[in-house]
């Protein structure tokens, strides 16, 4: 990927960060996170969403491979957290509905891993932009 080395650089190191920084949020709060149901899940769901851009720009930075093969590991990222967000979303349903809208929770749950397979399909297809 020519020309977006630093981007990638920049966005793994932005993203390592911010998972890091939640990693430590949760430890410090772990006991007050349990004794919530549902919070353990989000916090899951949130380091999910936060770490899968890290794995995404590690991906482009190998040197050498082809936008196909680059392609293939975008999607392969998007269904591992597409499968992990739905099992969180189908895990916390319950407790969702008692607090907040499911309908919003759902589009927030599956947005990322749409524009995973989007990003993919575009570069197996051979349309880098």
């Amino acid at each position: 990927m020519p020309g977006w080395d630093n981007f990638f650089v920049a966005e793994a190191g932005a993203s390592a960060a911010l998972t890091g920084l939640l990693f430590v949020a949760v430890s410090i709060n772990l006991t007050r996170i349990l004794e919530f149901h549902q919070l353990p899940t989000r916090a899951a769901e949130t380091l999910i969403v936060l770490a899968s851009p890290l794995v995404i720009s590690t991906f482009a930075l190998v040197p050498g491979q082809s936008m196909r093969a680059y392609g293939v590991e975008i999607g392969a990222t998007g269904l591992v957290v597409w499968v992990l967000q739905s099992l969180a979303l189908s895990r916390t349903h319950k407790a969702d509905r008692e607090y907040s809208s499911l309908g919003v929770r759902v589009v927030t749950n599956q947005l990322p891993p749409l524009a995973y397979a989007l990003a993919s399909g575009l570069l197996v297809s051979g349309r880098p932009n």
